[in-house]
């Protein structure tokens, strides 16, 4: 069977609606999925509720030839944006919508005059600790919380 990846000319990234629910969902479930084995446990952004996610403000995703095909979850926090989550659909990866959502999000927090963008990803996930070290990101300690191993990162944005 061939895949075929969908046209990437124009991608937009707009703020996430109610009727993006099942494909956010559907996105989140498939980037994460291929994690549950190394982490022995569901990944926190699979356990998310995204129709209150998207209720609340904080999902955006990128759209190509009228599909949802990548989502971001950026968190208003008093000193900074905090990058809880994004996650691109497996079909369309090598597209750039991952490093065209990275990029928004720091414009976001740059629009939001936030001097800080910060993320934390699972400790067994070292390829993104890798991928963020990367592009600025600088780790800023490691602990347990809600359950899962993290490693904390961040990167100023002045």
């Amino acid at each position: 069977m061939m895949i075929v990846k969908p046209d990437v000319a124009e991608p937009s990234i707009r703020p996430a609606i109610a009727a993006d629910v099942a494909a956010v969902t559907r996105i989140v479930a498939d980037a994460y999925r291929h994690y549950i084995p190394r982490m022995r446990q569901t990944p926190s952004p699979m356990l998310d509720d995204y129709a209150e996610r998207i209720a609340a403000g904080v999902v955006w995703v990128i759209e190509a030839r009228d599909a949802v095909r990548g989502i971001v979850v950026l968190v208003p926090k008093p000193d900074h944006l905090l990058l809880e989550n994004i996650a691109v659909d497996p079909i369309c990866r090598g597209t750039g919508f991952g490093r065209l959502l990275l990029v928004f999000a720091e414009a976001e927090a740059i629009r939001r005059r936030c001097p800080e963008i910060r993320l934390y990803t699972h400790a067994t996930m070292t390829e993104n600790q890798r991928l963020y070290a990367r592009i600025g990101y600088q780790e800023t300690g490691r602990r347990s919380e809600a359950g899962y191993d993290r490693v904390f990162m961040s990167k100023c944005l002045t």
